[in-house]
């Protein structure tokens, strides 16, 4: 994939649409392009998780030890493993396989954090974009619990 293609991507994910063009293009410089043929293993279950993959072609499957084994959710083109692990440490919720050859851009946290570093406003409108989806889950807690007193 180009330079181009690879910025158009990334822009197309919730957590990187705050970034502006530089950004995004320093990221998608910088991300380490990897491939792996169906069946292979991204990372594993309970390992420490160093960045993210974002899926460029191909899918994986998310199988975890809480559904026996079973592919939980099913990620193609465009989406996002690892998330969170842009931003703090945190271990492998689940394993990702490769479903059919796929390719990813593996981001690291160093680059993610150094990139918003080097960008405060896009950071600025990540941590306003995140505040507003922490407050949204938070509500929803409250609704959850006020349905069990009921």
């Amino acid at each position: 994939m180009s330079l181009d293609s690879d910025v158009k991507l990334l822009a197309g994910l919730p957590i990187f649409s705050s970034l502006d063009a530089e950004a995004l293009k320093l990221i998608a410089f910088a991300a380490e392009t990897r491939t792996f043929m169906a069946g292979d293993v991204l990372y594993r279950q309970g390992q420490l998780s160093s960045g993210g993959y974002v899926i460029v072609s191909g899918t994986a499957a998310l199988e975890s030890s809480q559904n026996g084994g079973e592919a939980a959710k099913v990620v193609g083109p465009g989406g996002l493993l690892g998330e969170l692990a842009l931003m703090v440490a945190t271990k492998n919720p689940a394993t990702a396989v490769a479903r059919q050859n796929l390719t990813v851009l593996k981001i690291s946290r160093a680059l993610f954090l150094r990139t918003l570093a080097e960008t405060p406003a896009g950071a600025q409108r990540l941590k306003g974009r995140l505040a507003s989806e922490l407050q949204v889950f938070v509500d929803d807690l409250e609704k959850t619990r006020k349905s069990f007193l009921d």
